[in-house]
């Protein structure tokens, strides 16, 4: 066990849920010396709902995760902040290239810097530290066991190809996803590599557990997409402000700023109350990951499985609200997670219980939303006629 880590994970844990990530310490961000205080200060304001869940795990899978997070960060903060395509794309296959060979020591290449003038606010100050400050991160992944090493890499390397392919597509159709095979690839990219890369790296700490199948496979990717809906649903409007949406019904609405424009407003409800639908309807595949994963009766893994849940099920409720539907009961609060995450370290009867309601809520806010929709139209149409 690490002692030190063990001590510590109280306090992170109650820091991440009370921490006001919309004023981070950019100064101390910048002083920090020690690679492994770095990768817990910065995990906190570089993630949202993932920085709590990792710090549920297991130390040296924590760390692992944390080192990984981080890596995929640097990533997005590449795809975000660079503007101009070519070098973007470069940016992103050099970041990559650091690490064609490994265990490489401290001989590691340094990453691309980034210019702190693409930030234009706090949190992207965070994330230009972090690129900036890559090599602290670094110090920590070269210390970890080669074959976690080894799955950091090929999560990296599959990120960064998923990153050229968007760059790519959405410069040719002028920041448009034209259709669900491109959100969904799209999505696989962003958030199903990572959720496949938790699924090898848990393995990895329970020796003896069956190979991933296609079928553990093909959910995990299913989940990530489940997960990043949250993120796309969320971000509709500013993505429009930047140029990007994915939903061919925002298309010539892209780049607009005049996003309380009633029509457009409309629109954005319509969009938004469609992907909330599709997401919910994804939700079987990651409860079916959750409980294929057949954890040892005491398990933190467990625990942070339930975590990730817990939030994307407050997200999507909140989300319900949005677009003016009635959401399921749950609770509003991040603290009442903590309570059910650490019952479910202990107990494998609580955690079905959490997975298998939340599935029913799910389904049926599907049905009774789309039988609503159904009736609605119906009757207009009857109206009409």
């Amino acid at each position: 066990m690490d002692i030190s880590f063990f001590l510590m994970r109280p306090h992170l844990i109650v820091r991440d849920f009370i921490l006001d990530r919309s004023l981070p310490d950019i100064r101390n961000l910048e002083r920090i010396r020690s690679p492994e205080s770095f990768i817990w200060k910065i995990l906190t304001y570089a993630a949202r709902t993932f920085s709590a869940c990792i710090l549920f795990l297991p130390a040296r899978m924590a760390r692992s995760a944390a080192v990984a997070y981080l890596y995929c960060r640097i990533l997005d903060t590449y795809e975000d902040l660079i503007p101009d395509p070519v070098q973007r794309e470069f940016v992103l296959r050099s970041f990559v290239d650091r690490f064609h060979e490994i265990p490489s020591g401290l001989s590691i290449p340094s990453a691309p810097p980034i210019d702190t003038k693409f930030a234009k606010n706090s949190h992207e100050q965070v994330y230009t530290i972090l690129v900036n400050r890559c090599r602290l991160v670094d110090t920590v992944f070269v210390k970890l066991d080669f074959q976690i090493q080894s799955i950091i890499v090929d999560l990296i390397r599959k990120m960064a190809d998923g990153m050229i392919w968007s760059s790519k597509i959405f410069t040719l159709q002028n920041g448009i996803l034209f259709d669900d095979r491109q959100l969904s690839r799209y999505c696989r990219n962003v958030l199903g590599f990572p959720t496949l890369f938790a699924v090898r790296l848990m393995r990895l700490f329970h020796p003896g557990r069956a190979p991933i199948s296609y079928e553990l496979y093909e959910d995990a990717m299913l989940a990530g997409e489940f997960i990043q809906l949250a993120n796309v649903t969320r971000d509709i409007e500013t993505d429009l402000k930047r140029g990007i949406a994915y939903h061919p019904a925002l298309k010539d609405d892209i780049g607009r700023s005049d996003i309380d424009d009633p029509s457009l407003q409309k629109r954005i409800l319509k969009v938004r109350r469609a992907l909330l639908l599709k997401a919910l309807s994804l939700a079987p595949a990651y409860i079916r990951m959750a409980a294929s994963m057949n954890f040892p009766r005491i398990s933190l893994c467990r625990s942070s499985m339930i975590l990730m849940l817990l939030f994307t099920n407050r997200y999507y409720r909140e989300c319900a609200r949005r677009v003016h539907l009635d959401p399921w009961p749950g609770p509003a609060a991040k603290s009442g997670f903590i309570p059910s995450s650490i019952i479910s370290i202990f107990s494998q009867r609580w955690s079905n219980r959490i997975l298998n309601s939340t599935e029913i809520r799910f389904t049926r806010f599907v049905r009774d939303s789309i039988s609503s929709a159904a009736l609605t139209k119906n009757g207009k149409t009857a109206g009409n006629s």
